[in-house]
């Protein structure tokens, strides 16, 4: 993009959790980095000049009166290579739903050329459902994740990707895990040096993340050389935290303390890192994570499948814990963040009013943990961020313009119905509540198409 472009219209996003920011007739430009340097409404003086000149350049991108422009989607956690398995077995136990269906297919992954064909249409789809930025596992496979690194760049998605250590023979199959300790730790470094010197990738639209994929998959020795490998590479981490019960209980019997605590003592918390589920954390649990400046990535659907719990997520954002949303492919079968938002609310309130009719309701369930839409909106986007420590989720100047253009035409429809109108909260809190990836019309990364329907 060498000259500025100018986006116009209606935008919506959250400057602060639980705090709807609508921005009518309002100018947003940017520069050729892709970064937001004015904000503009029409009362500002500067305003009409700048409309003028991005219309007359042809750099004009404008919302119509039943669309508006949101942050782009964070998603923080993806399993990239269990795509083809989306939506399969998960009537199963976690346990049983790896072993028999999971790890068979990762483990397929050491034939790049499956890596090849998979990738692009995983990636593609995530952004036609809105998602900007993506946290990727991977699986042990070097080559194969090499690809997808290759296909997030080629697709112009801002991307964290992750080579998967697994060690342990104790509690890996012979088939999928790493040949040796040192082979993991080597690869691992020697995967953060491919991306960095990822060709075309100038801007670090791509990036490197450690990832062991859980204690109980990881020898002793991998964890602490892993710990070791993010701080001298200044390298994020992702990795599972607390998902269900048998993990959970996993690490007590083998640590003696919770899975947030022996992740700390192992060097594995490291700013703008990412903990998948942690539905069991406590609230000390959770002041390590904002000590460490540390995130959780909150992975709604597949919650309600594997993890046996409700996350409280009221509780971690009152705490002051970065939070960010997650669609947990395959575990949760669908790529979109949107959806899991919306799971996130219902299941809020399910863990306030409780859902065992036989108790009372007066203890049914735990008060103070529903969330609205705005905090949904919030933990989709500018919380996910914050989660990475990236300048995106706000229409603000200085941050990346990662943005999505959505046209909801059956909820902006029915509010002629109702003799509302498509604007203010009740225009977003119906657009967030039934946008599908049909209605996104345009997604930009760093300024850029991305994608367009």
């Amino acid at each position: 993009m060498a000259e500025a472009t100018a986006f116009y219209g209606r935008f919506a996003h959250t400057p602060s959790r639980g705090a709807l920011e609508i921005l009518d007739d309002t100018l947003l430009i940017i520069d050729s980095k892709g970064t937001i340097t004015d904000v503009l409404s029409d009362s500002d003086v500067d305003f009409q000049k700048a409309f003028d000149q991005a219309r007359a350049s042809g750099e004009l991108c404008q919302s119509g009166e039943k669309s508006l422009f949101l942050p782009g989607m964070v998603d923080l956690h993806v399993h990239a290579p269990q795509w083809p398995q989306l939506g399969r077995a998960l009537h199963l136990p976690l346990d049983e739903w790896l072993n028999a269906y999971t790890f068979p297919l990762e483990a397929q992954f050491r034939n790049a050329d499956l890596a090849r064909s998979v990738y692009p249409d995983l990636v593609s789809t995530l952004l036609a459902n809105g998602t900007t930025t993506a946290v990727y596992f991977s699986t042990i496979h070097m080559e194969a994740s090499q690809v997808l690194a290759e296909v997030c760049r080629d697709a112009g998605q801002r991307a964290f990707v992750g080579k998967v250590v697994m060690d342990d023979p104790d509690q890996c199959p012979d088939y999928y895990r790493d040949s040796s300790t040192r082979q993991a730790i080597d690869e691992t470094q020697g995967f953060i040096e491919f991306v960095r010197n990822l060709s075309g990738n100038d801007t670090d639209l791509v990036q490197p993340i450690v990832t062991p994929r859980f204690i109980p998959s990881c020898s002793h020795t991998a964890l602490l050389e892993l710990g070791r490998v993010a701080d001298q590479m200044d390298c994020r981490v992702q990795t599972h935290c607390s998902e269900g019960d048998w993990e959970h209980q996993f690490v007590y019997e083998r640590y003696g303390q919770s899975d947030t605590a022996a992740l700390a003592e192992l060097g594995l918390l490291q700013r703008g890192s990412v903990l998948a589920h942690c539905n069991f954390v406590s609230p000390t649990d959770m002041e390590i994570m904002k000590s460490a400046l540390t995130g959780i990535a909150h992975c709604p659907i597949s919650n309600a499948y594997f993890a046996n719990s409700v996350f409280p997520l009221r509780r971690a954002l009152d705490i002051g814990v970065s939070v960010g949303m997650g669609t947990d492919i395959s575990g949760g079968p669908s790529p979109s963040i949107f959806e899991n938002a919306r799971f996130a609310i219902a299941a809020s309130r399910m863990l306030e009013e409780g859902v065992d009719p036989e108790i009372a309701s007066a203890s049914r369930g735990h008060p103070d943990s529903r969330i609205d839409f705005r905090e949904a909106l919030w933990v989709a986007t500018a919380g996910g961020a914050e989660v990475l420590d990236i300048p995106v989720g706000k229409f603000e100047k200085g941050r990346h313009f990662d943005a999505i253009l959505v046209d909801h035409h059956a909820a902006t429809d029915r509010a002629a119905f109702s003799n509302s109108t498509t604007s203010g909260e009740d225009f977003v809190q119906q657009t967030i509540y039934n946008v599908s990836q049909s209605d996104i019309r345009s997604v930009w990364v760093n300024g850029r198409l991305a994608c367009n329907a």
